[in-house]
């Protein structure tokens, strides 16, 4: 029965190949590992399995939201520029009619057939009366602007409108 190999006596039988003089002590100290280094190991060729990375997965999915993030500010900004343009034509609309509507135009004529012939008011005169700040005055005592003196006498007498 042949020993079983590991991965350390695997390395150092690779490490020591090359050299001649390795192969030889290798060969005259066990026997049995000439006659292993003669054969060489039938291995099954190995098929790499397919890795299915996420990478391609999320590129895609951020070039797509990349481009809804352009499309979107692409839209707004189209839309903020018809605001824009809107807005400026609205102002120079204002801008027209005003100065339109500030051109000097001469008034009309008047009419003369008609002559204005002024009337008297139909209304009664009015009836002064005292103010109610004298009133005040005169109950807390000061004298100088009391109803009794002469310059602040009124006469409550009705008098017939003058025609």
């Amino acid at each position: 029965m042949e020993k079983a190999l590991t991965k350390s006596s695997l390395k150092s039988v690779k490490s020591t190949s090359p050299s001649h003089s390795a192969v030889s002590s290798w060969s005259s100290n066990s026997g049995g590992m000439a006659s292993y280094q003669s054969k060489s190991p039938t291995r099954e060729s190995t098929k790499p399995q397919e890795v299915k990375l996420h990478t391609q997965q999320r590129a895609t999915k951020r070039a797509m939201f990349n481009y809804m993030v352009a499309a979107k500010l692409s839209i707004l900004e189209q839309r903020r520029k018809q605001e824009e343009m809107l807005h400026k034509m609205i102002e120079e609309e204002e801008i027209r009619l005003l100065r339109k509507e500030m051109i000097p135009r001469a008034q009309l004529m008047p009419f003369f057939d008609r002559p204005f012939i002024p009337q008297r008011s139909s209304r009664p005169l009015t009836i002064p009366k005292e103010p109610s700040c004298f009133r005040m005055m005169s109950s807390k005592g000061f004298t100088a602007c009391r109803s009794g003196t002469p310059i602040y006498s009124f006469q409550h007498t009705t008098q017939a409108p003058i025609k």
